[in-house]
């Protein structure tokens, strides 16, 4: 029983560590442009709006993948855009910006459309629609490998 009470904990402490890696770090467009100051990587940034089904399948399906999310956490700094708020203001090289004026900027049109930018926070490209996770998984590692890290 004694040896029970650890292998308990360890396994506890194993699980809570795989949950810290079930979901997508997501930040805001001015976090995700710090980060990349202090650390370079590309940014990925996940264009919607509320009323998106297609949008919410994404979340529920496809961005909860174990496999999406490790992909997405190792090699972007993944932001949540909301193409529709004029509300929350932000600043981005010296430009005042609400998440719908800069989802304008970005020219996104349709939904979900996620945007790819590189270290230095320049667009690389859209990549637009629902997809399931291998699919998404595959464009993304395409995109990596075209325009590396």
């Amino acid at each position: 029983m004694k040896r029970l009470i650890p292998l308990t904990f360890l396994l506890l402490l194993l699980g809570g560590m795989a949950m810290a890696q079930s979901k997508i770090n997501w930040m805001t467009f001015e976090e995700a442009a710090a980060k990349t100051q202090e650390n370079p990587k590309m940014v990925f940034v996940d264009v919607y709006t509320d009323w998106c089904g297609w949008c919410k399948k994404m979340d529920k399906e496809t961005f909860t993948d174990p496999k999406v999310v490790a992909y997405i956490n190792e090699n972007f700094y993944a932001v949540k855009m909301n193409a529709e708020n004029t509300k929350r203001k932000f600043m981005f090289r010296g430009k005042e910006y609400t998440e719908a004026t800069m989802a304008a900027t970005m020219r996104v049109r349709s939904y979900p459309n996620f945007i790819i930018m590189d270290a230095t926070m320049e667009n690389i490209t859209q990549y637009p629609g629902y997809r399931q996770p291998e699919p998404f998984l595959t464009g993304l590692t395409g995109i990596l490998d075209k325009f590396g890290k």
